[in-house]
């Protein structure tokens, strides 16, 4: 019969003595990011069809994208896009077994996050 004597076991690590490893942060934006791509995308097409459907309409959809509010979404929406693109390519190295190390695979994450934050960056100063 199992052990039932469960008060001098340890528990679970909690988020007071564990710490996050940029490992699971950058798995964890990945999915962040993809979702949140699904909220832009859904703005975009809201656009889209307000356009397709009278000027009154599209100048309110076009009045909250062009807001500080718009801005600040569609520039995150831009840095999600980029990480979430840097983020498939550190997967595809790792289906292909390299860079699975430790020290690598934290190495790809900070690369990852920087990496995003230069491309967004040059993708403003661009367009």
């Amino acid at each position: 019969m199992a052990d039932v004597n469960r008060g001098n076991r340890p528990l679970s690590p909690h988020l007071t003595i564990y710490r996050p490893q940029m490992t699971s942060i950058s798995s964890i934006l990945t999915r962040i990011t993809g979702n949140a791509l699904i909220v832009a995308a859904l703005l975009i097409v809201w656009w889209l069809l307000a356009a397709a459907t009278s000027e009154a309409y599209f100048a309110t959809a076009d009045a909250v994208l062009t807001s500080w509010f718009g801005d600040i979404v569609m520039t995150l929406s831009l840095w999600a896009v980029w990480y979430h693109y840097l983020a498939g390519l550190r997967h595809l190295l790792w289906d292909s077994g390299r860079g699975l190390e430790l020290a690598t695979a934290e190495k790809l994450g900070w690369v990852c996050v920087i990496g995003s934050v230069i491309l967004t960056v040059i993708t403003i100063v661009i367009i």
